[in-house]
């Protein structure tokens, strides 16, 4: 099984715990898939404490697939980790990491583990095609976390 890595980052004009505290929202999920993705949500998680399941139906064309993810580690603004126990990937590890910065602000990273089903075969007719998906995914959830979570400049 061939991994791939994503990483994807942006400072943002806020505190650690600002951005961080986003995340723990309980309809944060609803607010980062963007409006062109196919996907039902089945189940949120209540809390990003390790155990707790987000369960997701995703759809590629006519096809459905259940998607499973369990939270595995959390350290309090600072990370979060979800691993994929069932979906559309062979292997899936989302590491969110939240870092203050000297000036306030947050340096917020995505980093993924994954590898595309169906070994070589996946890669030759799918690889190229879930890099440029994660790139336009992850470019739009941060753009929402910016957004939602960015400091008012003061007036």
């Amino acid at each position: 099984m061939k991994k791939h890595r994503f990483v994807k980052q942006t400072e943002i004009n806020a505190p650690v715990e600002r951005v961080f505290a986003f995340h723990e929202r309980p309809d944060v999920f609803r607010h980062l898939i963007p409006p062109w993705e196919r996907v039902e949500i089945i189940q949120t998680a209540e809390t990003l404490l390790p155990g707790t399941r987000t369960i997701i139906k995703t759809f590629i064309g006519p096809l459905s697939r259940l998607w499973i993810a369990e939270h595995t580690e959390y350290i309090e603004n600072r990370l979060f980790t979800d691993i994929q126990l069932k979906g559309p990937f062979a292997y899936w590890c989302h590491r969110h990491r939240f870092e203050p910065t000297a000036n306030d602000t947050t340096l917020y990273t995505d980093e993924i583990e994954y590898a595309v089903p169906l070994g070589w075969l996946g890669e030759l007719v799918a690889g190229r095609m879930v890099r440029k998906k994660l790139e336009r995914l992850f470019e739009y959830r941060h753009r929402v976390v910016t957004e939602k979570t960015t400091l008012k400049s003061q007036e």
